[in-house]
């Protein structure tokens, strides 16, 4: 692709700390949509909450489906409408007014791989059958036997769920609607960014025409997929997507934590990140604890005490880190039965309710605090610098600048920990977290000292 045609990445991204909400849950809407209620503005819930996120230190939000839909808001009726459940245009554009007017990035989810049986074109097939111009819209489709809701015809579905209906992204006309949604959406919303949901089970060739279109747009978007499983840079690559979700990092964090492991989440960070070799060095991706599709961090791991070390780590590891909404004060909630709805309950009004572990709320504004203040914990280079079982520590490094993150998961104490940092000039170095300790590096060693339980340092030299 000739360079004139790359959309760059935005230099916002590498300074990013994300809000994750889930509107439709987050606002309290009902189950289902009727498509005739006159709009009501539920997304004004969210308004109150946006100098607490601020408060945080949250300056990008993701925004999960806003679309009218069916239900859940990833079977989209129209791309081109605010679901009547949270409002209308204007509600959504009072949202992310007040996001732009604190500084925080707005991304929208964009559910291109699939839509609903509401979808207008779909409904033009059932009403129609061979005769609809629109046929060709969707994969899979035929007309020689009946699916399971009694239509005459049959078609491909995410995952073979038929409630949403696969288009066909080959498709010109399909390829236009989509591309001419995501100009609507610019134009009228402002918007900052699109996370393509189910990335990993739609044709490459699809981004590359999106990335293409999205370039010709006076606002230059960040491009996100949600992928799974698999090498993130087939997607993540010049003339496609800048990043992808990183499901391997989040699989990492909390296992190690359960398992009493942390080989497994150096090996992950190694793989993915260590400098010179690492496969994603250089990419900046979606980073998270939890979703709107997993069990939260808080039910997700065995001790909660090991939650705001989870959340230390997150924060000061590569990548555009993610809280998803509640989980800042340890908001409980497992999927039942696959039922998402667990994971998706309403806002409460700020600040919500005490915080399980006590400080949580209080920990994370301070880790991301530090991520703000240090380039180093948002562009440097990632460093293993030692692996127990229970103890992991590693460096930043950005030019000059050297931060090392070292964590005890244990509940006893750990012993004397003395890093080896060859090179590194003698002298102490402070504890971010608590700044009156100090250590010292002497002969290319930095003593820890004993490392309380569940406790973590974030160094510097002084």
């Amino acid at each position: 692709m000739p360079a004139e045609n790359l959309l760059p990445e935005p230099a916002w991204i590498h300074d990013a700390v994300f809000m994750h909400v889930y509107p439709l849950g987050a606002c309290g809407a009902p189950a289902t949509n009727d498509f005739h209620s006159v709009p009501a503005a539920r997304l004004d819930r969210l308004l109150p909450w946006l100098d607490e996120w601020a408060a945080l230190g949250v300056n990008a939000v993701f925004l999960g489906p806003v679309f009218e839909s069916s239900t859940h808001g990833y079977d989209t009726a129209d791309y081109f409408q605010v679901d009547r459940r949270l409002g209308d245009d204007a509600a959504l554009g009072r949202l992310v007014e007040g996001l732009h007017a604190r500084g925080m990035k707005v991304v929208v989810d964009a559910v291109f791989h699939h839509v609903g049986r509401a979808f207008w074109a779909f409904r033009d097939v059932r009403e129609k059958g061979q005769a609809s111009p629109y046929r060709s819209w969707f994969a899979g489709l035929r007309f020689d036997a009946r699916n399971r809701f009694g239509d005459p015809f049959v078609y491909q579905g995410w995952h073979g769920v038929e409630e949403l209906v696969k288009l066909d992204l080959r498709q010109d006309a399909v390829r236009q609607h989509l591309f001419d949604a995501v100009a609507h959406w610019v134009k009228r919303f402002d918007i900052d960014g699109l996370r393509l949901d189910a990335a990993d089970a739609m044709d490459l060739e699809f981004f590359d025409g999106l990335h293409a279109f999205c370039a010709s747009l006076e606002k230059k978007l960040w491009l996100m997929g949600e992928v799974i499983h698999g090498d993130y840079r087939q997607w993540a690559r010049p003339g496609r997507l800048h990043a992808t979700t990183d499901y391997a990092l989040w699989k990492a964090l909390w296992s190690s934590h359960n398992d009493r492991n942390y080989f497994e989440l150096a090996h992950t960070l190694k793989r993915q990140y260590a400098a010179g070799e690492g496969m994603y060095e250089g990419l900046t991706l979606y980073t998270f604890a939890d979703n709107h599709d997993v069990n939260r961090a808080a039910s997700q791991l065995k001790e909660l005490r090991h939650l705001p070390l989870l959340y230390l780590l997150l924060f000061t590891l590569p990548g555009a880190p993610s809280l998803y909404y509640g989980s800042e004060w340890g908001q409980q909630g497992r999927k039942e039965g696959g039922d998402d709805r667990p994971l998706r309950s309403p806002l409460p009004e700020p600040p919500g309710p005490p915080d399980s572990p006590p400080g949580l709320r209080s920990a994370i504004s301070r880790y991301t605090a530090l991520r703000h203040q240090h380039e180093a914990l948002r562009r440097g280079h990632y460093r293993e610098l030692l692996v127990r079982n229970e103890q992991l520590a590693y460096a930043r490094e950005l030019g000059r600048e050297t931060l090392v993150v070292a964590v005890n998961s244990s509940d006893k104490p750990s012993d004397l920990v003395d890093l080896p940092m060859p090179g590194a000039a003698e002298g102490e170095w402070v504890d971010l977290l608590e700044p009156t300790r100090r250590l010292a590096l002497r002969g290319g060693r930095l003593s820890l000292g004993v490392l309380p339980p569940a406790t973590g340092r974030v160094l510097r030299r002084v």
